[in-house]
């Protein structure tokens, strides 16, 4: 499960007269959710399932009810005063052109451009007179923009060309083989997930696959994920499994990547999103085995470079917070330390024959060069407080790029050089969003247990201090992702019409390391929803808001998290708004991929202590009658096959039936749309016009 949208309401718009909520109104007539009680014994307690049956996803019963579910919400949303302006707003906020970093390959420099609302961006290049066409448009794939393209991977000589195409943001994808001259696809393979695209020479690249399910491939379970070589021209049925199906080979994740240099080829396995294997075999020497390097799970490591027939590889061994090692194949247990462990968080990158090691310093990047024998270069300057990414490229270049924002400011991409380490101004950002009418500070709350998490807290500048303000307070607080400070045009349009947005760094999230993950999972993580809950209640104590002008907000594992959140603590939001969220804790792991998340969440089967762990948070199971929830919009997509929509549709059919009080409980289901990627611009716009619509009216403004 490690990258969101911007006009200005006037400020009348959030101003008021006193606000009269459409959670006051009557309640909604909801369509009728058949109880069909299966019930599972977990050790020696039986759990009554009733609406078992829309996990059935593809069923005639489900696809009615799905439609009746829509068009009661679409009916509500579309009447919401607010919906047009926000939606006219959000569209100008995106209308602004937005390129990303160029890159060299063969003859050709690449770019990826979005001339403002296309659905998708066009990929161009430019060739050595500096002539621009358009290479790959994906936004001729389909006619509503939903077929997206990702992991565009070039052949050594920049002849050839692969990449995935994702159909309604479904993970199960295909891949094209392009010829750059002639810009025809002259070979294709199917029914690829969770792929990389790595070249091996001109001949074929490596990509990773799971068998075609049986049922329904966007919900069924897969857990035997294979490495295949795809030799170009030949069919997909000959390609020769090159790891994953020994008789110790059977992992729930595989990939393969080779070194730039063409030498040696990187195998990692796991079958859970934290830990893995690595194996590494040496592609020059004919006849060569694979060698074992990292022989367990117990902790990430991942190759970012090779040189001289070394390798050097960035892992959490030993080393909660990260450290680049140095070893050969020769000894692959003697690893050298490069760039040691440090009191922050580490990620590197390589380009022009150097490292370029970025640290969270209390979620706000500090970058530092260093040689490729670990000698420190310098500390790279930064425009200032915020987040910095890129510092990705080939050996053999002298420039890198990389983008620096913040929640108040757009993001500016920069071009440094490599020999003398300074930066100039690539590319300004064209966003029509005025970032010195904002302020974003950070602070630091206790949470429950006494445990100091920072927040980032984005409101403008002019905002009285008197009142409480529409607050969205954000969060995900898992898998070891890190809510680093980054510029989203959805949130600017929040911003712009008096809206606060607070975004705090929850335990289960990688800002602090492996101790922070850790720290929120499996029988830890009510860590995360009390560090969230404290959140609400700083916001809430410090005059920003109140419980009746806060909206609670996260998807996927922040979908678990709000769901959790306002299950336990209902009086502390107006607004709740879990998007494609892990809602069902004792099912999660039968569906597609599922399984993998067990070591932030642990599983029902695991043992009684974590099935009455999970029983207890479970979104699902912890809805009560009687209890009177806040207003609720529960979004999800018809392609999701990494969180299934029966989560969404099973929480929001417990909320229907057990709501006391008269705040409307809706869930908006998105056809053609899977778990984000690839989500075109015209859906965005949609997605979040009723988002924030939605919070206002239920805010009463």
């Amino acid at each position: 499960m490690r990258g969101a949208v911007i006009l200005a309401f006037a400020s009348l718009l959030l101003a008021a007269c006193e606000p009269s909520p459409m959670n006051q109104k009557a309640p909604l007539e909801y369509p009728q959710t058949e109880q069909i009680p299966v019930a599972d014994v977990y050790f020696d307690t039986e759990v009554i399932d009733p609406y078992r049956w829309l996990e059935d996803d593809t069923s005639t019963a489900t696809t009615a009810w799905v439609d009746a579910q829509n068009a009661v919400t679409f009916d509500y949303l579309d009447a919401l005063p607010r919906k047009r302006e926000f939606s006219e707003r959000l569209s100008r906020l995106l209308d602004y052109e937005r390129e990303s970093a160029p890159f060299d390959e063969g003859e050709y420099t690449y770019f990826q451009r979005n001339s403002g609302l296309q659905n998708q961006a066009v990929i161009y290049r430019l060739n050595a007179a500096g002539e621009e066409s358009v290479f790959i448009d994906p936004n001729t794939f389909s006619e509503d923009g939903t077929t997206s393209i990702a992991a565009l991977s070039f052949s050594p000589s920049g002849s050839l060309a692969a990449y995935q195409k994702s159909e309604g943001g479904a993970d199960w994808r295909s891949v094209e083989v392009i010829d750059t001259e002639t810009l025809e696809v002259v070979d294709q393979i199917d029914d690829v997930k969770f792929s990389g695209l790595a070249w091996q020479g001109e001949t074929g690249f490596y990509y990773s696959r799971y068998d075609s399910p049986e049922g329904n491939e966007l919900t069924a379970k897969t857990d035997h994920h294979r490495l295949y070589f795809h030799v170009l021209g030949t069919a997909q049925s000959s390609d020769q499994v090159v790891f994953g199906d020994g008789a110790n080979e059977k992992y729930r994740y595989v990939s393969g990547s080779v070194t730039e240099d063409q030498q040696f080829l990187a195998i990692y396995a796991s079958n859970t999103t934290s830990g893995n294997r690595l194996f590494v075999k040496d592609l020059t020497a004919p006849g060569s085995k694979l060698v074992t390097v990292a022989a367990d799970e117990n902790a990430d490591v991942g190759v970012v470079f090779s040189k001289d027939g070394s390798l050097f590889a960035e892992t959490n061994r030993s080393a909660p917070n990260g450290r680049l090692v140095k070893f050969s194949l020769d000894a692959p247990e003697q690893w050298q330390d490069v760039i040691p462990e440090s009191d922050h968080v580490l990620n590197v990158s390589a380009a022009g024959g150097q490292f370029f090691a970025e640290y969270m310093v209390d979620v706000i990047s500090q970058v530092k060069q260093f040689s490729v024998d670990g000698e420190l270069v310098r500390e790279i300057a930064l425009p200032g407080p915020g987040d910095a990414a890129g510092f990705s490229g080939k050996a053999s270049d002298t420039t890198v790029y990389y983008t620096f924002d913040s929640y108040s400011t757009p993001s500016t991409l920069l071009k440094l050089d490599i020999s003398s380490g300074s930066s100039s101004i690539y590319r300004v950002s064209k966003a029509p969003f005025d970032s010195d009418a904002y302020v974003s500070k950070q602070i630091f709350y206790a949470s429950k247990d006494g445990t100091q998490v920072p927040m980032i807290i984005t409101h403008r500048a002019d905002l009285a201090a008197d009142k409480p303000h529409p607050t969205i307070l954000y969060g995900y607080g898992g898998f070891n992702i890190s809510l680093t400070p980054s510029f989203s045009s959805a949130m600017a349009a929040w911003l712009e019409a008096g809206g606060v947005y607070a975004v705090p760094n929850l335990r289960g999230g990688g800002e602090y390391g492996k101790v922070w993950h850790d720290a929120g999972t499996q029988t830890n993580k009510q860590n995360v929803f009390d560090d969230f809950i404290a959140a609400a209640e700083y916001l809430i104590a410090s005059g920003i808001t109140d419980s009746a002008h806060l909206a609670v907000r996260g998807g996927s594992n922040g979908g678990l998290l709000v769901g959790a959140v306002m299950t336990q603590r209902p009086d502390l939001m107006a607004v709740a708004l879990p998007a494609v969220g892990v809602l069902d804790m004792l099912r999660y792991h039968t569906f597609t991929a599922g399984a993998g998340w067990a070591y932030d969440y642990g599983t029902a089967e695991q043992s009684k202590e974590m099935f009455e762990y999970l029983l207890g948070y479970s979104p699902v199971h912890n809805v009560r009658a009687g209890t009177a929830y806040p207003a609720t919009l529960v979004t999800t997509s018809d392609h999701d096959d990494r969180v299934v929509p029966a989560h969404s549709f099973k929480f929001a059919a417990q909320l229907q039936a057990k709501q006391s009080g008269a705040a409307p409980v809706l869930i908006r289901i998105e056809k053609d749309a899977g778990h984000g990627a690839g989500t075109p611009t015209e859906k965005i716009v949609d997605q979040y016009a009723d988002s924030f619509a939605f919070a206002l009216a239920n805010m009463g403004r």
